[in-house]
């Protein structure tokens, strides 16, 4: 019987996300340095002439099934683009909450076209692959290579994978999900209508302090819509601003999971103790970014 190749489905941070305005085909144009962390989903790949997908683990009820799984998505349009992919079955060991701003379906979509590519010996710059990324979904492609780097556009143009000191973090989820859709609309922008606010500074840093500092200078312009959009948010953002040694608070994406960072790992371990005490419903993990 083949052997299984597997990855990890990491989550994606937005630690800073600007956006530019609404362009005149309705996409909105952002800016944003994205962070990759040490929680995951997993994903297995036992090749098989049919391609078809299990899915278990603690947020599995919320991930979709075949036809609405970006796992599958993803691993369809590469198939359309390249004649015989062998592909098999996907074993997807859900972890991350859904809908929460942490590209967890767009991960897993992009762990299923780098098992793909190494099951069929695609370097990670094959153009079929890249396309698949970029038609599956706006964060698929940045999630292709996990590495931090700033995304542009509307997520097709990405920065070099840059050398950032390891942030410490707790990432906090209500267990609520914040459609992305709903949050643009509340954003209220019309197409062709353009946001003023400063730039984003170079990412580029050697130490934590100095990223830190760049980070101070940065915002999520997703944050005041989506608490409009769903209020339990402020509460999570509260509650890790009350951490012990906590540098910066912030959401992360179009929410609801939002993020606090620190200068060591104890501190965030730390930090998520606090937020478990006060909501143990709630998912809650400390992490270390980079």
């Amino acid at each position: 019987m083949p052997q299984p190749l597997s990855t990890r489905a990491p989550a994606k941070i937005n630690l800073s996300l600007h956006v530019l305005g609404r362009r005149a085909d309705g996409y909105h144009a952002l800016e944003s340095l994205v962070a990759f962390a040490g929680v995951s989903d997993d994903l297995q790949l036992t090749p098989d002439p049919r391609l078809s997908l299990q899915v278990s683990g603690p947020t599995a009820a919320s991930a979709g099934h075949d036809g609405d799984n970006l796992v599958m998505k993803a691993a369809r349009l590469l198939a359309e683009r390249v004649e015989g992919l062998k592909v098999g079955t996907f074993h997807l060991t859900k972890r991350l909450p859904v809908a929460a701003g942490i590209g967890g379906g767009s991960s897993d979509a992009a762990a299923a076209l780098r098992l793909l590519a190494q099951l069929n010996d695609l370097p990670l710059s094959h153009p079929a692959l890249r396309d698949a990324a970029r038609l599956t979904g706006a964060d698929v492609l940045v999630c292709l290579e996990p590495r931090a780097r700033m995304m542009r556009g509307i997520g097709e143009e990405l920065g070099p994978a840059l050398q950032m000191p390891p942030l410490f973090a707790v990432l906090v989820n209500p267990r609520v999900p914040v459609e992305t859709p709903a949050v643009f609309r509340a954003l209220g922008l019309q197409p062709g209508q353009q946001l003023q606010g400063l730039g984003h500074p170079s990412a580029e840093a050697t130490s934590r302090n100095d990223l830190l500092q760049v980070l101070e200078a940065t915002r999520n312009d997703l944050q005041p819509p989506a608490l409009k959009v769903q209020p339990i948010i402020e509460e999570g953002l509260d509650l890790v601003s009350c951490t012990e040694a906590c540098r910066l608070v912030r959401m992360s994406g179009s929410g609801a999971t939002v993020f606090g960072l620190y200068d060591d790992a104890s501190s965030a371990a730390k930090a998520a103790r606090f937020v478990l005490d006060h909501r143990p419903q709630w998912w809650v993990e400390a992490t270390e970014l980079h």
